[in-house]
Order: structure tokens, then C-alpha cells, then sequence
């Protein structure tokens, strides 16, 4: 098993830094298919975050948990403009 360099409490400061700023998310939805939208991390909870996706007609979940990050199954950057 790979150990994990980051923790939760470093995912949850980048998420926070990340707050109402337009970002990418990349989405790994297993066998090998992935979905990759632009959006605004609109809230920041102690166990969650909630992104807005920028098209209207998404109809994903919007709501991911500082674990999803840790293992891989969602991640965020910043969108560059």
C-alpha cells in the first residue's frame, strides 16, 4: 500500500484557500472514466465541501468530502483565467 504524503488537515486548508474562487474538478469514477468540469468551492464544512458547477445542465453531486481527496477519487485546482 502507497502511504498517502498528504493529510486531511492539509486538504481541508488547500480547499479553504480554494473558497469562492473559480476551480477545475476532476472526478474518477472508476473503470477508467473520469469527468472534469469548472466550478466555485461555494461552502467549506468541518466534514464537506460543496462546489457550484458553472453549467447549469450538471447534474453530478456536488457535495465531497475531505476523504474522497485523500484517496484520489476527487481532486481540485485552481482555474487558471
Amino acid at each position: 500500500m502507497i502511504k498517502s504524503t498528504s493529510s486531511i488537515e492539509s486538504i481541508k486548508k488547500l480547499v479553504s484557500d480554494c473558497y469562492n474562487k473559480p476551480v477545475i474538478v476532476k472526478l474518477n469514477l472508476g473503470r477508467n472514466k473520469f469527468v472534469t468540469f469548472s466550478a466555485t468551492v461555494n461552502g467549506v464544512y468541518p466534514s464537506l465541501f460543496t462546489v457550484s458547477p458553472d453549467d447549469k445542465s450538471f447534474l453530478g453531486k456536488t457535495a465531497y468530502s475531505y476523504s474522497e481527496m485523500l484517496c484520489g477519487r476527487v481532486k481540485i485546482g485552481i482555474k487558471n483565467r
